[in-house]
C-alpha cells in the first residue's frame, strides 16, 4: 500500500520579509519544497530551512520558479526552453549546494521535487516549455520521486 506523503512549500520568506510559518509547519509534514531565491525564498533563508528540514526529518526537495518575486513566481515569462533549463538548473543548483554544505546532509544530492508553476501553468502559446516536464533530468539534476532524495 503507497503511504500519502504531506509536501509543503517552505521557504520564502527572504531578506527582512517573513512569510509562512516555516518552523510551525515543518514537524507536521514529510517533504519540503524549498524557495530557491527567483520568486521567494534567499540563501540565507534556504540554509535555515534546510536545517529545519534536517532537524524534523522532512525530505527536501527544490521550489525553482520563474525570476518573478512581485508575481510569487506565477506569472509566465516569455523564456526559450534552454533559458528554462537554466533557470532550473541555477535555481536547483543553488540549493544542491546549500544541503551539500550541511554536515548531517554529508554527500546526498538533491533534486526538484515537482516541476514549478511556471512549467506547469504556461498559457497554451508556451508549448516548447510544457516539454520540459516529460524530461528525467533538469540541468543534470533528477525529478525526485518518492523520498525527493536521489
Amino acid at each position: 500500500m503507497k503511504t500519502l506523503l504531506l509536501n509543503c512549500d517552505m521557504g520564502e520568506s527572504f531578506g527582512a520579509w517573513q512569510m509562512g510559518l516555516d518552523e510551525e509547519v515543518m514537524p507536521h509534514i514529510d517533504c519540503a519544497s524549498i524557495a530557491c531565491g527567483f520568486h521567494a525564498g534567499d540563501p540565507s533563508v534556504m540554509r535555515r530551512t534546510v536545517s529545519l528540514a534536517v532537524k524534523h526529518g522532512v525530505r527536501i526537495g527544490a521550489h525553482p520558479a520563474y525570476p518573478d518575486p512581485a508575481g510569487v513566481g506565477r506569472r509566465s515569462m516569455n523564456y526559450s526552453p534552454r533559458e528554462i533549463e537554466d533557470l532550473l538548473h541555477y535555481q536547483i543548483g543553488a540549493l544542491d549546494g546549500i544541503c551539500r554544505a550541511n554536515p548531517a546532509l554529508s554527500g546526498r544530492r538533491y533534486g526538484i521535487r515537482r516541476p514549478p508553476l511556471g512549467v506547469v501553468q504556461v498559457p497554451p502559446d508556451s508549448q516548447p516549455i510544457a516539454l520540459l516536464s516529460d524530461r528525467q533530468t533538469i540541468g543534470g539534476y533528477p525529478w525526485c520521486h518518492d523520498n525527493g532524495q536521489v
